[in-house]
C-alpha cells in the first residue's frame, strides 16, 4: 500500500510574524515551509500533497530538497476543507487503503524516526493514528482568568502530526463532517466521529509547532541539535 502526505498551508499563520504567514518566515536559512517539506521528502512518499492559499505566489517559487515529489493545490477556508482538497486532488491515483499522512506546515521538528515508528505502529491497526505527548502538567480548567476546577491529567494526551489514516477512510470522514456542518480541529476528530478510536503514538518533545514568534527561536535551536545529531 503506499504513502501519500498531505499538508494544509493555506493558513495566514500571522501571530508570529505580523504581515506574513508562518510557513514563509526564515528558519536556519530557509523558510519554515521549506524545512518542514524538505523532511517529509525523506520518506517513500509517492508525493507531498500541500494545499495552500488561492492567492499564494511564493509556494512556487522556492527550492525544495525533492520539488519532482511537491504538489501545490487550492486549499480552503479551513485546515479540514485543505485536507480534503488535498485528498481530492489525488482522487484518481489513491486506494482506498493507501495511507495518507498529514502534518502541520509548521512543525519542521517532527523527527523522521518518530515518523517510522508512527507507520510501524498502525501497520495492522484498522483505523490509524497519530504522534501525541502525555500530558505532564497539572491541568486547570478555566472561568475567565480564574480557576473553575483542577482537571486529571491521567489520559490526557496532547494531540501532534503527523496524523496518519487510510485515504478512504479519512476522505469519508472529512467529507462527512463538512456536510453536518461540524468545523474538526484535526484528522483524528473527523475519524472519532465514526466511533473510531486512532493509535496514539508517543512522540519526542521537541515536536512542536511554530504559533507564538518565541517558537521560531526554539525551532531554530532544536534543528540546530538534530542537525548535530545527525537527524
Amino acid at each position: 500500500m503506499s504513502l501519500w502526505c498531505v499538508v494544509p498551508a493555506a493558513g495566514k499563520g500571522l501571530r508570529v510574524g505580523g504581515t506574513i504567514p508562518k510557513q514563509y518566515l526564515p528558519l536556519n536559512g530557509r523558510t519554515v515551509m521549506q524545512c518542514t517539506l524538505d523532511r517529509l521528502c525523506r520518506l517513500a512518499t509517492e508525493a507531498v500533497i500541500v494545499p495552500i492559499a488561492a492567492d499564494d505566489t511564493q509556494a512556487n517559487t522556492l527550492d525544495y530538497r525533492d520539488s519532482a515529489l511537491i504538489r501545490f493545490v487550492e486549499g480552503g477556508d479551513t485546515r479540514a476543507a485543505s485536507v480534503l482538497a488535498g485528498l481530492n486532488a489525488i482522487a484518481n491515483q489513491a486506494a482506498d487503503e493507501d495511507w495518507v499522512l498529514v502534518h502541520d506546515v509548521a512543525r519542521p521538528c517532527v523527527r523522521i524516526e518518530d515518523i517510522d515508528l508512527l507507520l510501524e505502529r498502525i501497520a495492522e491497526h484498522p483505523t490509524g493514528g497519530l504522534l501525541a505527548n502525555r500530558v505532564r502538567d497539572t491541568m486547570k480548567r478555566g472561568a475567565g482568568d480564574a480557576v473553575a476546577e483542577t482537571v486529571s491529567r491521567d489520559d490526557l494526551w496532547h494531540a501532534l502530526t503527523p496524523q496518519v489514516f487510510r485515504y478512504g477512510v479519512l476522505r469519508d470522514a472529512l467529507q462527512a463532517a463538512h456536510d453536518d456542518g461540524v468545523i474538526v480541529t484535526d484528522e483524528a476528530q473527523a475519524i472519532e466521529r465514526r466511533g473510531e478510536m486512532p493509535l496514539l503514538v508517543d512522540s519526542a518533545r521537541d515536536n512542536i509547532k511554530i504559533t507564538w514568534p518565541e517558537d521560531l527561536q526554539i525551532a531554530e535551536a532544536i534543528l540546530s541539535l538534530q542537525h548535530k545529531a545527525g537527524l
